[in-house]
């Protein structure tokens, strides 16, 4: 293979590398330039940040926000629900009504005039025409009135069905409500680990992400680590996961990210986590300050403000937690920049 010589460093003689290699080289810096266009970054400034926290508290997180968001989908669609029912029972009550007053008219005529019989005809019919005249009329009259009493009865059992399942949503509320407050206090007792407090939150970002697709009756659908993860960190990610991504950088977030990880605990190797850098130039192990911190709050604050149009489980920043059940709290590593969040924002996933 053709050969090529370089001058060592320090004058120390030539130094021999392939032309493969070269063009290898080459082709490395080409990929990082075209990495930098697409708004993804360069080669991370360090190493990959971990996401931090044990084992056992990442699965606690994981269950207490999932049940989290499972619980206030199913209670939204029991409230759509609702809201339906008690539509439609006004209906069919304001029919009842109309109904009920028909029928009473043909209660009380009956009761004034009596149950007109074939003799009672023949009596008061002057011909055999009136009288065969009047027993259609009254053969029409019966096929109406009995209609009329078909139709308030079946209104009556609508209405009554109705109640019923407007009583049955009420209970699905208070059971999903119950859950709510259970994953709650999940959350609070997995925080106890790695929180003091409450905590401040961020400013900045807005709630404009265009929404993930869901299932009909409002929850998230189940997906797996099925697309490529279009990051320098390759691998792959979840279909959600993918369109939060694209989603944060249409709104101006294209500093460095990294999603997909095939080893340690969390979200990231289940394709359904992303670390976006503080710094422009990729992770760096200091913590952010200046607008490198102005960039991450309002990145760490657009996820929050998007959460239910995305399908966020939490967010992690600036020694701050978020989830969907306790809002923002403090949150506390190792103390190194990787550990406390403060050079990256960690995004999880539904």
């Amino acid at each position: 293979m053709p050969r090529t010589s370089l001058i060592r460093p320090g004058g120390r003689g030539p130094l021999t590398v392939s032309r493969a290699r070269r063009g290898a080289w080459r082709l490395t810096a080409l990929l990082a330039a075209v990495a930098l266009l697409l708004g993804l970054g360069v080669v991370p400034a360090s190493a990959e940040p971990a996401e931090g926290g044990s084992k056992k508290l990442r699965e606690a997180l994981e269950s207490a926000a999932k049940g989290h968001i499972e619980a206030k989908a199913k209670l939204d669609n029991s409230k759509r629900r609702q809201k339906l029912l008690t539509e439609r029972l006004r209906t069919v009550e304001s029919t009842l009504d109309g109904l009920t007053a028909q029928v009473g008219e043909v209660a009380a005529q009956s009761y004034r005039l009596g149950r007109m019989t074939a003799p009672a005809l023949l009596i008061q019919s002057v011909s055999p025409e009136a009288f065969l005249q009047r027993a259609g009329e009254l053969d029409v009259m019966a096929q109406r009135d009995s209609r009329r009493l078909r139709a308030l009865i079946a209104t009556r059992d609508q209405a009554n069905r109705a109640k019923i399942a407007i009583d049955t949503e009420v209970r699905e509320q208070k059971k999903q409500l119950t859950v709510l407050a259970k994953k709650k206090r999940e959350a609070e007792r997995a925080l106890a680990e790695v929180s003091s407090g409450g905590g401040a939150g961020f400013g900045g970002g807005s709630a404009s992400a265009k929404p993930a697709p869901r299932n009909s009756d409002g929850s998230w659908p189940s997906e797996s680590c099925s697309v490529d993860d279009p990051t320098p960190a390759n691998g792959c990610i979840t279909p959600r996961t993918l369109h939060a991504l694209k989603q944060a950088q249409a709104a101006g977030y294209t500093r460095y990210v990294s999603c997909y990880r095939p080893s340690g605990g969390g979200e990231h190797p289940k394709g359904r986590a992303c670390d976006f850098s503080a710094a422009v130039g990729g992770f760096k192990d200091e913590t952010a300050t200046g607008g490198d911190k102005a960039y991450g709050d309002r990145l760490a604050n657009y996820y929050k403000n998007n959460a239910s149009r995305l399908g966020v489980l939490y967010v992690i920043w600036y020694r701050q937690i978020w989830m969907p059940n306790t809002g923002w709290r403090a949150y506390s590593g190792s103390g190194s920049p990787a550990a406390d969040h403060t050079n990256h924002v960690h995004l999880s996933m539904y």
